[in-house]
């Protein structure tokens, strides 16, 4: 039985989300995309406009169902920006580097999402406590509770969006080189190096009171990378 829980807005295309190159094959129309992109990723790119010149700044983010949430200081001519027009958001996933026998067909596999809209500079005191939460547990999952809440002053100097994903493309790649069928006889090595991102070791801060262990939440996501 589908709820009203399970009804998500599909993406949007309009011209500025449209592909322009590869429409049809590495495109993608469900939302389940590029909620999938958001989450992985931990650092988007904000694209503004500032004095006639493009601007793009890379930042943490938060995704909650169909809104994604920026954050920064309040002196950050970015997102003082960002409040007055159009912005462009992107997350880039890079899962590997395309070798192919040709240097032309040589590509990566990846999966990227672009955000377009105008983002909504957020008032209300709980809708921000609310999106703060959303972008450190993004980050650092587990971490909103065990660390200490933010005060009024810093509330104060912490600017906060958001931004509909209703207007958004998917692009992906993946799998073997697209090599000419001329070249398929040559005798270079074709493949893909994967790439991969983990997490290592905690490193303990050195001003930490001696005896405080490294936290469950900090420990799981080491083990389970």
């Amino acid at each position: 039985m589908t709820t009203s829980a399970d009804i998500r807005t599909p993406l949007s295309p309009t011209p500025r989300s449209t592909l322009t190159r590869y429409r049809g094959q590495r495109d993608a129309t469900d939302r389940a995309a590029l909620d999938a992109v958001l989450d992985t990723g931990t650092v988007c790119h904000l694209g503004v406009l500032m004095h006639g010149a493009p601007v793009v700044v890379p930042t943490i983010y938060g995704r909650d169902g169909d809104t994604l949430y920026l954050h920064g200081s309040t002196g950050a001519g970015n997102l003082r920006t960002a409040m007055t027009g159009d912005v462009c958001v992107s997350v880039t996933l890079v899962d590997g580097i395309v070798y192919a026998r040709a240097v032309m067909h040589f590509s990566m596999n990846y999966r990227s999402a672009v955000i377009h809209g105008r983002p909504v500079e957020l008032t209300d005191q709980d809708e921000r406590l609310h999106a703060l939460r959303v972008i450190v547990e993004h980050a650092a999952p587990g971490a909103w509770d065990n660390a200490r809440p933010p005060t009024k002053k810093e509330l104060a100097a912490t600017t906060v969006l958001s931004l509909d994903l209703t207007e958004a493309s998917v692009k992906t790649r993946a799998g073997d080189p697209s090599d000419d069928e001329s070249d398929l006889a040559s005798d270079t090595w074709a493949g893909v190096l994967p790439i991969r991102q983990t997490f290592g070791d905690p490193i303990t801060s050195a001003d930490l009171t001696p005896g405080i262990a490294v936290p469950e939440h900090v420990r799981t996501r080491n083990a389970t990378s």
